[in-house]
């Protein structure tokens, strides 16, 4: 059966309205998936989901990186992302050198909305989308944004069926925007740049994304009356006679106006010409830096096209040349080729500003004032980021699987619980009391040696230690003479003068330390009523002296 693809007519055999019609039917499918809308397995799908048609993946038109180079891409954009700010800042030209590279496949959504800013617009506007979709939308543009549904990409597996939910979502999101710009509304080229997007991230984010291309990217592409493609066809034009001069004479020769061959490319950012596999790698580039990518890739596919004199040779009229550029042979468009053609482009955002400065004169002159004044166009996701004020919260990442957990509060009361149990055992424990070894009759506390005691009595023995041998060198000459004539009888003259100065120096040296094990001197307990320190030391020196006569006189 006969189909259109990129503007011309060609056959596929295996079309899906020839298997739908003994298959499936549109009608009554259930979801999107090939199975369930009726595809056996002679129908596999390739890696980027399509089933069929002109941009199926084929290993010539795609490079395929190892495994192992994949997984350290990988890292490197997580941590890319995970502080965005700071690469989009002090280092933009290795996030430029690597969305060049190619995004890795399972971080390209993710990689796309931080790029061109819908992650902060969506943090900064949360709940516009779910209030935008829960309204019912102007009649004239749901009419028509049903009707093209089903024209989005009908070789993909997400959109093959009517009804499925990538048309629902689809729906959704053309819909969502007719509501946030109703001054613009709906433009069919709308639907394949919005279809792109969901394929790499869920309707919110997709709706975010088209928004920031609309308005930021491709300001005044989608408006009434497409002003802004057609001065951007003059910019392409003007910038090919520097870029490639035989392809510029040619196409000023024949009178073909840029708008017959790139607004197709333009506004739909090349998703509907190139496979896809090339158009996942200028998509990558094109989020970057801005509609110089797609400036870039329009210049490259001309010159290859009409840059030679051997292919001017098979397209002597207009009618030859418009059909040569509607069927772009397809190794001019394999990513490897296509990807380093398009780096090697000396074209830069200063070079299109000078010449849309330029073409906007011309345009004034011939067609006057702009009908629809668009907002400024945006080179590239750094100038965006720098543009809008952000905040760190609004690159944070949402999780995406959510885990129900108990509330935090309930996990610390269970641990102050715990802890009151623990201290309750603590003091429910009896304090062991470990007895004295040499437990004596009075209660004096052990040698200062071993470990203190708790005093059973109202005593204070502990006073009796420090105190014996700081004073009895000090107090023994001055009791000496004092207690001896009182104490010593006048009957035994001759023994006082011996005994005395022989038993002052030997029995107060030995009666000090020897008072802690003597029971016949520790069962004398002190007084209650604590003299002075003096009193206290005489009456000691009086007992050592009757002590010593009654060892004399023994």
């Amino acid at each position: 059966m006969a189909r259109i693809e990129n503007g011309r007519q060609s056959f596929d055999t295996m079309s899906i309205r020839t298997i739908g019609s003994s298959r499936m039917d549109d009608e009554n499918s259930l979801g999107s998936d090939s199975e369930i809308n009726g595809f056996t397995s002679d129908r596999q799908t390739d890696k980027y989901g399509f089933i069929g048609g002109a941009q199926q993946h084929t290993e010539e038109s795609a490079q395929d990186l190892h495994p192992q180079v994949l997984r350290q891409r990988e890292v490197k954009w997580l941590d890319m992302l995970s502080h965005w700010d700071k690469w989009m800042i002090k280092r933009f030209n290795k996030v430029r050198l690597r969305c060049q590279k190619g995004i890795p496949p399972a971080l390209r959504g993710r990689a796309w909305l931080y790029l061109s800013g819908g992650k902060v617009k969506k943090e900064q506007n949360q709940g516009k989308f779910q209030e935008l979709d829960s309204q019912p939308g102007d009649p004239k543009w749901v009419d028509v944004i049903e009707k093209d549904l089903h024209r989005q990409f009908p070789f993909h597996e997400m959109f093959v069926s009517r009804g499925g939910h990538g048309q629902q979502d689809l729906f959704r999101v053309l819909k969502a925007y007719t509501l946030y710009r109703p001054e613009e509304g709906y433009c069919q080229a709308q639907a394949p740049i919005a279809a792109v997007l969901l394929m790499h991230m869920p309707a919110e984010d997709a709706f975010w994304g088209l928004v920031q291309i609309c308005e930021k990217y491709l300001p005044g592409y989608y408006s009434p009356g497409l002003e802004a493609i057609q001065l951007d066809g003059e910019i392409l034009f003007a910038l090919l006679r520097r870029i490639s001069p035989l392809a510029f004479r040619h196409l000023e020769k024949h009178k073909i106006d840029p708008i017959l061959y790139m607004t197709e490319w333009f506004m739909c950012a090349f998703s509907r010409t190139l496979p896809w596999a090339s158009v996942l790698r200028v998509w990558d580039m094109f989020l970057c830096d801005g509609v110089k990518i797609i400036l870039r890739v329009g210049l490259v596919l001309l010159k290859c096209m009409l840059g030679s004199r051997e292919k001017l040779k098979a397209c002597q009229g207009q009618y030859e040349t418009m059909e040569l550029l509607r069927a772009i042979e397809p190794r001019y468009m394999q990513e490897g080729f296509l990807v380093r053609e398009i780096l090697e482009v000396p074209v830069t955002a200063r070079h299109v500003e000078r010449e849309n400065h330029t073409q906007l004169k011309h345009w004034k002159k011939s067609h006057g004032e702009l009908n629809f004044k668009s907002p400024p166009r945006m080179h590239g996701a750094r100038i965006i980021m720098l543009s809008e004020p952000l905040r760190r919260q609004d690159l944070q990442q949402n999780p995406t699987i959510v885990l129900e957990v108990p509330p935090p509060k309930l996990k610390k009361e269970e641990k102050k619980s715990s802890m009151k149990k623990r201290i309750s055992i603590k003091k429910s424990q009896p304090i062991l009391e470990i007895p004295n070894p040499y437990s004596l009759l009075s209660d004096v506390p052990p040698p200062p040696s071993d470990p203190p005691a708790p005093p059973v009595s109202n005593e204070t023995p502990e006073t009796v230690p420090e105190s014996v041998p700081q004073t009895v060198p000090q107090t023994v000459p001055e009791t000496v003479p004092e207690t001896v004539p009182e104490t010593v009888p006048e009957t035994v003259p001759e023994t006082v003068p011996e005994t005395v100065p022989e038993t002052v120096p030997e029995t107060v040296p030995e009666t000090v330390p020897e008072t802690e094990t003597d029971p016949s001197h520790q069962q004398q307990a002190p007084p209650t009523d604590l003299p002075c320190a003096k009193e206290s030391l005489l009456k000691r020196s009086t007992q050592s002296l009757s002590s010593t006569e009654q060892d004399t006189y023994l």
